[in-house]
């Protein structure tokens, strides 16, 4: 469970980031008012949308609450990482445990179980503790860390849902689009007018440029998220090392 900081600093990152994509979307409209760039980013000069009620000002919206996860998860990682610098468990090479010791290691780890770490030196102390088995605690050891894996990559099943939902925006902006063009070369008065094929290809190419945008934010975001999860599953195995060189290793059955 996430004690009221925690829950306070998520909800101030996604806030920040909200108001990060509503300045930026502000800038660029001062910046790009025309031309190619300000169609592509923002389709500023919309014929089928009010601005700033663009498909591409959603996909930004969508693309910071993004950035505002991955960036939870990578401090997430890093705290985690931070917990093996603590010394929980005796790091030298001569110290072994024995049943009496563990009362101690179990108080120090108490009431912080949302870590890898002391969550794992928990319950590999209380079952030494139970079955006083060296064999029994490895393999809740590894259990555990099998059970943390599939913990951390459900984490990330809101990031895939807006990696998937973004190129699906950019799709319906750009069938949105070429509804619009079509639907305005219909109404054409003169059909053999040289200028309406100049103007249905400029209107085409605006509506594929929602799905070029959706390709270029989903490829970023899918890389930074493999960096991210990367780095938390990193700070897991490390975890689950560290209990077995200092913990595990250490156990003595008397």
């Amino acid at each position: 469970m996430f004690d009221t900081n925690e829950l306070n600093h998520r909800l101030a990152v996604r806030v920040v980031f909200l108001a990060g994509a509503i300045g930026f979307i502000g800038l660029l409209s001062l910046l790009l008012t025309d031309g190619r760039a300000a169609a592509l980013l923002l389709d500023r000069n919309s014929t089928v949308f009010d601005y700033p009620f663009t498909i591409q000002n959603l996909m930004w919206l969508v693309f910071f609450g993004a950035l505002a996860e991955l960036t939870l998860r990578h401090r997430r990682a890093r705290v985690e990482a931070l917990q093996l610098d603590r010394g929980l468990l005796p790091e030298d090479d001569e110290t072994m445990l024995r049943l009496r010791d563990l009362g101690a290691i179990r108080t120090r780890v108490r009431g912080e179980e949302e870590f890898f770490l002391q969550r794992l030196v928990a319950r590999c102390v209380l079952q030494f503790q139970t079955s006083r088995s060296t064999d029994r605690a490895n393999a809740l050891l590894n259990s555990s860390l099998d059970l943390m894996q599939h913990e951390v990559d459900a984490k990330y099943s809101l990031i895939r849902y807006i990696v998937w939902v973004i190129p699906t925006i950019g799709f319906i902006g750009t069938v949105v689009g070429i509804a619009a063009a079509l639907n305005q070369a219909g109404a054409a008065d003169d059909f053999q007018d040289p200028g309406l094929l100049g103007e249905l290809t400029r209107s085409l190419g605006v509506a594929f440029y929602t799905t070029m945008l959706a390709l270029v934010q989903s490829t970023v975001l899918v890389l930074a998220q493999n960096v991210t999860q990367a780095r938390e599953e990193g700070a897991l195995n490390r975890a689950g090392q560290y209990c077995l060189d200092n913990l595990i290793n250490r156990l003595y059955e008397e």
